[in-house]
């Protein structure tokens, strides 16, 4: 009789220490600048590229180490510019698909704009261009809509991931649910000495300052 009741005991012990369905997952962590401090939309800041080494013999840099994020006329074009790492860096924001919130966390989907530009008509907001039959690539550049996620603005939407002990920016937009897009971290495309942000196997490895 007493081992009937102990195995009651435990089994409703069981069903009272599981979470109950349907309660809120925890949010993800959020994306913290080199002073430890959260990052937030509409607020300035810097994207510097943390230098790192390529594996192999001899043991080079990786093309991108050291640097930020800037714009710079390329592809024999004035508009749209594209995002490059340069020395010059520009500050730049974010916006957040849920614009209630914020904070800016990781894996969440938002939009990159850079914010310090005299030609305020041409639009400074990231968004992903079409395949390069050229270079065989896809190029980060600007001209993107900033908010009003869903189809018609998916390819302005990029996220930041966790990456070692920085981050680095993801093209993974999840603001359409029925959209088939291809994820994939952003790097860089050298050419002619200009090195410009494309979809890549290897991400570039950033932190992030206060403007």
């Amino acid at each position: 009789m007493k081992t009937a009741l102990l195995a009651v005991f435990v089994l409703l012990f069981s069903f009272t220490t599981k979470p109950l369905l349907g309660s809120a997952a925890a949010a993800p962590e959020p994306v913290l600048d080199v002073s430890g401090e959260k990052l937030r939309a509409g607020v300035n800041y810097l994207v510097h590229v943390v230098p790192t080494r390529c594996g192999g013999v001899g043991v080079t840099r990786c093309p991108g180490g050291g640097g930020g994020l800037t714009i710079a006329s390329t592809r024999n074009r004035t508009y749209p510019l594209d995002v490059v790492l340069a020395y010059n860096v520009l500050p730049l924001t974010f916006t957040l698909a849920n614009s209630k919130k914020g904070v800016v966390r990781v894996a969440t989907d938002l939009n990159v704009k850079f914010s310090a530009l005299s030609n305020s008509f041409q639009s400074k907001v990231w968004k992903l261009d079409y395949f390069d039959k050229l270079t065989g690539q896809r190029f980060v550049t600007t001209g993107g809509v900033e908010g009003n996620p869903g189809p018609e603005t998916i390819r302005n939407w990029f996220k930041i991931e966790k990456y070692g002990s920085a981050y680095k920016f993801v093209y993974c937009p999840t603001v359409c649910k029925f959209c088939r897009v291809s994820c994939k971290d952003i790097g860089i495309y050298v050419e002619d000495g200009k090195k410009r942000l494309a979809l890549s196997d290897v991400p570039l490895n950033i932190r992030f300052t206060k403007a």
